[in-house]
């Protein structure tokens, strides 16, 4: 085969993987656009793995209204996502590998409370969620969550102890102010404003104090105010 006829072959190879790597991570992302779901690779650095006890009918819809398959038993798979009433879980179905959504009562852990659990996870981070889109904060959060909602902090003070860490994040909002002077033409004699410079103006002011990586207080300069500080459930520890 000629070296020309090589070299197409081989760049429409290459062209076809980043294709299918492009559509996997654009069905990703729009997969977790769902307000209703919670992605725990999202919040999680490990992830949360079950046994699965019995054959049971996968869906591609967390409805359960399109089934793929069946997930076989005797496997522990990763749990991707999850609704307070289903969990998408990735394993091995009766011919290969599937992905989809699967009734919780098909799995087992060594947290016999897990499905409980599970449930207190969802309810508190779709309310994390809600703070996130909103850019908003609240005692009980994690310092991953702040972060996620109002980005890098603009200062850190960290305090380590044989207790664990503790210190304070803060945010600050500036305002840029335009500054002019004015100038006379001297063909004209006429006078015009001309751009001098910028200065910055303290807008806001948000202090974020914490204990061991959660949010324990929240000071807010009166600018920043939106009423009462929030309180949410602080982040749950698995043991699976």
């Amino acid at each position: 085969m000629k070296p020309g006829i090589l070299l197409a072959l081989a760049a429409a190879c290459l062209l076809n993987t980043v294709s299918a790597q492009i559509k996997r991570t654009e069905r990703k992302s729009l997969l977790q656009n769902d307000p209703d779901v919670v992605y725990l690779d999202r919040y999680l650095d490990k992830p949360v793995e079950l046994k699965v006890i019995k054959d049971a009918p996968i869906f591609s819809d967390r409805e359960g209204k399109i089934r793929l398959g069946t997930l076989v038993a005797n496997q522990t798979v990763p749990v991707e996502a999850i609704t307070d009433k289903i969990y998408r879980v990735r394993g091995r179905g009766t011919r290969d590998g599937v992905a989809g959504w699967v009734a919780p009562w098909a799995f087992s852990s060594k947290d016999p409370e897990f499905v409980a659990r599970l449930k207190e996870f969802y309810k508190r981070q779709i309310e994390v969620q809600k703070l996130i889109d909103a850019k908003q904060i609240a005692v009980g959060m994690t310092l991953q969550e702040v972060e996620m909602a109002l980005g890098k902090p603009g200062k850190t003070n960290l305090r380590r102890t044989e207790k664990g860490q503790s210190g304070r994040w803060e945010y600050v909002d500036y305002e840029e102010v335009k500054h002019y002077i004015t100038r006379i033409d001297p063909t004209t004699g006429q006078a015009y404003r001309q751009f001098s410079h910028v200065t910055q103006i303290e807008k806001g002011r948000t202090n974020v104090d914490f204990e061991n990586d959660v949010v324990t207080a929240i000071e807010e300069s009166e600018d920043r105010q939106g009423g009462n500080v929030r309180i949410i459930v602080p982040p749950l520890i698995f043991g699976w």
